[in-house]
Formats: C-alpha cells, structure tokens, sequence
C-alpha cells in the first residue's frame, strides 16, 4: 500500500485542506500524516478526511508538533532522556498522537525511542567515508571505538526506552493501533539492531509492538559498513509493521526521491508484503517534478 508523507510539504501550508490537496494531485490516495505538523493544520486535514477521497495509512510521532517546539522537531523529547520531565513529556505527546490517530482509522503510529549521549561519532564516520577512507585502518579502529563507548553506555537509555513502550502499548491496545518502532540512522540512536531485535523478542507476543524500516535510514548505516540492508530487512520480516521510502545519494544525503539514489529496491522490496504500508517520506526541498517523473517508474515496478 502507497503512502506519501506530509513532512514533504506542512511547512508550506497553513490550511490542511490545501496540504491535502497537493499531495492527492500528485496520484496519492493515501497520506500518513507526520511530525513537525502544526496543530492548526489538523481541523483542515479532518475535514478532507472525513469528506473522502484518501486515507490514512498512519501517524509518525510526535503529531501534531508540541506547541512550544518552533521547528520540526521528532526527536525534542526522547523517551530516553535523564531529565524525568522530557520523559514525561515525550509519552504524553505520544499518547495524544495515538488519540488523533484513532480519528483517522490510523493502522500505525511510528515511533523514535531516543539516543544514548555520547560524541556524535557517526558524523566522523561519514565524513571519512566521503574522504575514501571507508575500512582504512584509521577508519577500522574509530568504528570499533563507536561501538565499544555505546555499548558500555547504553543499558540504561535502552532500560528507558522499554519502559516507555510498555506503557506506550497500552495505550495503543486500548485505541487498537499499533505503534512501530523505526530502525534509526545514527550509531547513537536507541535501539541498535541487536537492541531492536531485543525489543521486538520482548514484546513479540503484542500484537500491537512491531518494527517500522526506513530505507534510507538502514542505507546510510549500511554505507558505514555497519550492516547489510538485505540481511537486515530479512531478518526483521516478521516484525515488520511498514516502510519508509526515500533514497540514498552516496553516501548520507537521504530523503531523497526514490529511484533517484543507490538504494537497491529491486533488490530489497521483494522482501516487503505489499499489503504493509509503503510511504514516500521526502525532504521538503524535493521538487514536485522529479516526483511527478519518478512515481509512475516505481509503480510500473512495485505496484500501488
């Protein structure tokens, strides 16, 4: 199932209708609705919804955007944070998202759980990637450290983050919508793919606990040589709630149009159910004619 992400264009609108209306032209029928929204944007959105015409495939965390956060912003409050208020606050903005996405006969809210703070060692990485540098010994031996401080420091904020779920689940069993948590494109993020599979095993027996796959997230880790995206989405098939589609140009500029990078589709979408929500999710700067261009090639290829 086709999606298309309205962090392409909220930044644009100041009526939901329009926001709507723009992306519906485009061939869409299907919107998940994300963060960075502004509230005044919802009543014009529910309107359009409740006239018709589209659906919502689901929610991305935090949606609407908290009032007091000027930007666009999913990752202002983490479930991880060792201040209690940010903690506090990051679930109940969660809870109002399932809320509004209970509104819209949402199938999912996507989740970001938080990071582990330590040095932002994924930037050096990237940068000695675009150096050509990629597994030189100085290269070898700075990613071995990345992974070393992390994992010495992470019990505690992946502790922080199962907690918050587990109340979070609750929540979403009493809306009847599952909430996804998305595979992220930092080292630093929490989980890492041993604590997402982790956390997947934790709660495999909920029904409403699952993975979210971004593309383009999985690809720049991949470009790290920190996994194989194949081996990767293969592994977390029976989790797998939904995608993001963007793509990859070499070897961290993502969000872009899909066909237009280095992510191997043909070679990785057999591995989604096409049943499962597929969503476009694109920069803002992504212009309407290389979408208009490229989404008739990517359903000629994959279907609707």
């Amino acid at each position: 199932m086709l999606s298309f992400s309205t962090c392409w264009n909220s930044s644009r609108h100041t009526n939901g209708e329009d926001l709507v209306r723009e992306i519906l032209e485009m061939g869409f029928d299907t919107i998940e609705i994300s963060h960075g929204l502004s509230v005044s944007l919802l009543p014009g959105i529910k309107q359009a919804y409740d006239r018709g015409g589209f659906k919502v495939s689901g929610l991305h965390n935090f949606c609407p955007s908290p009032v007091e956060v000027m930007i666009d912003a999913p990752d202002c409050y983490e479930f991880t944070s060792h201040r209690p208020y940010e903690r506090e606050r990051a679930i109940s903005l969660t809870m109002k998202t399932l809320e509004y996405a209970k509104q819209f006969n949402a199938s999912y809210v996507v989740l970001h759980m938080g990071s582990v703070p330590m040095k932002k060692m994924s930037k050096q990485l990237t940068t000695m990637v675009k150096e050509g540098k990629l597994n030189s010994r100085e290269y070898v031996k700075l990613k071995l450290k990345t992974i070393e401080t992390r994992e010495k420091l992470a019990p505690l904020y992946v502790k922080r983050a199962k907690a918050a779920l587990t109340m979070i689940a609750e929540k979403a069993e009493e809306v009847g919508i599952p909430v996804a948590v998305e595979s992220r494109s930092k080292y630093e993020d929490v989980p890492s793919e041993r604590e997402m599979i982790e956390i997947m095993r934790e709660f495999e027996d909920n029904p409403f606990v699952g993975y979210w796959h971004d593309f383009g997230h999985v690809q720049l880790k991949a470009n790290l040589s920190m996994l194989s995206h194949y081996e990767w989405l293969k592994t977390m098939q029976p989790y797998l709630i939904g995608c993001h589609l963007h793509d990859v140009q070499w070897p961290a500029r993502d969000h872009q149009v899909p066909l237009t990078g280095t992510v191997q589709y043909d070679k990785l979408i057999p591995l989604v159910d096409p049943a499962k929500p597929m969503v476009w999710e694109l920069s803002p700067r992504r212009k309407k004619e290389q979408i208009l261009e490229c989404l008739p090639k990517w359903i000629e290829r994959y279907g609707p």
